[in-house]
């Protein structure tokens, strides 16, 4: 089994626990200070691995160059932006359809990588990519109740718009870490990923710690108050963005990202089996899309 496999699970696993500690924040801190706590309290860890990774694993740390900089910089930059569209889609009475349209993020890492990088997907990656966003968006119209029409309809409005965004922000971010780590002349994948996860983490945290001192002062107290939670949400954040940069390192950024919507399928597990959800027979049909497109991903791509 091909090394980014089972790291992107693992990623996807920790990613969706960080997100169940991250919500029980959101009624302590603004979703801006939320934000912020994955990237202060994530790039401690983030930075003990990458002295790990030099001192006990002996890799050297690679030399940054301009090229570098700049797509940690655009990554850093577009991941905010698509997650403070994605937090403001939450204000809007038809968010479930921006939220939908969020889910093109794999699809436009695919284009992104094309444009950037130059990673052409395969003809069977390119099918088990739309197989799982079909999946994906089914799921979330389930979730949602809507309905094609009410989803056909909204191609025009304000909030289809920010969720286009906030897949473009996230499939940018994907596209543009995988050029970042690759473009170090490194000893390996771990300590280029190691290396690109710190600079992108220090970049978003002096961003946001900025943004809430002239915004929000009074959040950043508050994150502090809040450290023990915080810290669970940063240490599960960090890993899961050890795995993600590792992963894309290794593979093109659409193929990882597709293979990390298996985080959708951990969250139906343990609301149907752990918490007895009722299930709708659209979310059910959305999972084994989303699983049918992974196996096709695994075996075609």
């Amino acid at each position: 089994m091909p090394l980014w496999i089972p790291i992107t699970i693992a990623a996807a696993f920790l990613q969706n626990l960080r997100s169940t500690w991250q919500k029980q924040l959101s009624g302590q801190l603004s979703a801006a200070a939320a934000t912020y706590v994955r990237f202060s309290f994530g790039l401690p860890i983030a930075v003990i691995y990458l002295l790990g990774l030099h001192m006990l694993g002996g890799y050297a740390l690679p030399s940054p160059n301009a090229m570098f900089l700049v797509y940690c910089l655009i990554g850093g930059i577009t991941q905010i932006i698509g997650t403070f569209l994605l937090v403001a889609l939450f204000a809007y009475r038809n968010f479930a359809v921006g939220t939908t349209y969020s889910k093109t993020e794999t699809v436009q890492a695919a284009l992104f990588g094309i444009i950037v990088l130059g990673d052409h997907p395969s003809l069977g990656a390119v099918a088990a990519i739309l197989v799982s966003f079909v999946g994906v968006v089914a799921i979330s119209m389930a979730k949602s109740h809507l309905t094609l029409v009410n989803f056909a309809r909204s191609l025009s409005e304000k909030p289809t718009l920010m969720g286009i965004g906030t897949g473009a922000g996230f499939g940018i971010s994907a596209v543009c870490y995988r050029a970042a780590s690759l473009s170090l002349d490194a000893d390996g994948v771990f300590i280029s990923a190691a290396y690109t996860l710190v600079t992108v983490l220090v970049i978003q945290t002096v961003l946001m710690g900025a943004w809430l001192a002239w915004r929000e002062p009074d959040q950043i107290v508050k994150t502090a108050k809040a450290w023990k939670v915080s810290l669970l949400v940063g240490i599960a954040g960090a890993l899961a963005s050890v795995g993600w940069f590792t992963a894309m390192t290794i593979e093109n950024a659409a193929y990882v990202r597709a293979l990390g919507q298996i985080e959708l399928v951990f969250t139906f597990a343990s609301s149907h089996f752990l918490f007895k959800e009722k299930t709708e027979q659209l979310e059910l049909t959305g999972i084994a899309l989303v699983i049918g497109g992974l196996l096709l991903l695994l075996f075609l791509r």
